[in-house]
């Protein structure tokens, strides 16, 4: 990855709390909160709180963390942002014991981060195209033993990321990082005629050429 992903990128997208509640609000309803309860978007009413929102159709309360991984979760949403990027970032793979010490949680949090995570990722299907200036790269999570790391990594799980210049982000776990298993992947979820930056991996390097 290019070296503007780093942390310095992320907190300056990211600098507090209550910017990654508006992001999340803004990536899940656009301008219009809608009630994931009954599907209303008719009279919703915020809380003083900034974060709670009541709908006037069902009655019910609910936020955006409501239907998401990050709901029932006493984790801040900037320590949930912040596992997505580290993730993507990492080459090597990230161990919940290296995660706890970089986010600032117990050994236990970091593991049911990465594990709602990997869960999230293996369920996930999105429409959205990358477009612009796309990175590509792949990282290995998980794993309990020691042993080699980066590609070719045992115990570990590979996942593949690209990265829209502006922060969108499209994580997908995957068997390996052959390059007939990255490229339907890719020819998804990123728009043809995209600018493609990548390291001179060989699965990479004939659709970049193709874009």
């Amino acid at each position: 990855m290019s070296e503007e992903y780093n942390l310095f990128y992320f907190f300056k997208q990211f600098p507090d709390e209550e910017s990654c509640w508006k992001y999340l609000e803004k990536r899940r309803w656009g301008n219009t909160p809608i009630c994931p309860h009954c599907g209303n978007a008719q009279k919703i009413y915020r809380y003083k709180n900034g974060k709670t929102f009541k709908c006037a159709n069902c009655k019910k309360q609910f936020s955006v963390k409501t239907g998401t991984i990050y709901e029932n979760s006493n984790i801040p949403l900037q320590k949930w942002f912040l596992t997505f990027y580290l993730i993507s970032l990492s080459k090597k793979g990230i161990s919940s014991i290296e995660l706890s010490k970089t986010i600032g949680v117990t050994q236990k949090s970091a593991w049911y981060l990465l594990h709602k995570i990997r869960y999230m990722l293996e369920h996930r299907n999105s429409d959205n195209l990358l477009r612009g200036t796309v990175e590509l790269d792949e990282t290995y999570v998980g794993g309990q033993r020691r042993g080699k790391r980066g590609r070719g990594s045992e115990n570990k799980t590979p996942v593949f990321g690209a990265i829209q210049r502006g922060g969108r982000l499209s994580i997908t776990p995957v068997p390996n990082a052959k390059r007939k298993t990255l490229e339907p992947i890719i020819h998804k979820r990123v728009k043809k005629g995209t600018h493609i930056n990548s390291d001179e991996w060989w699965a990479y390097t004939k659709l970049c050429s193709d874009y």
